[in-house]
């Protein structure tokens, strides 16, 4: 998956990269078959 690049301003929580390809991941779970691995919490096995 490509990566969006980082604002300028590195510190605000929505210009951080990590949160942007969470945003992509959640996206893609909603409607793939293929999972991504979002965060520890919530893709933990049940």
């Amino acid at each position: 998956m490509g990566k969006p690049k980082k604002r300028t301003s590195p510190r605000k929580t929505g210009t951080r990269r990590s949160h942007l390809v969470l945003k992509l991941a959640r996206k893609v779970n909603a409607t793939s078959p293929v999972k991504i691995r979002t965060t520890k919490r919530e893709s933990a096995k049940v």
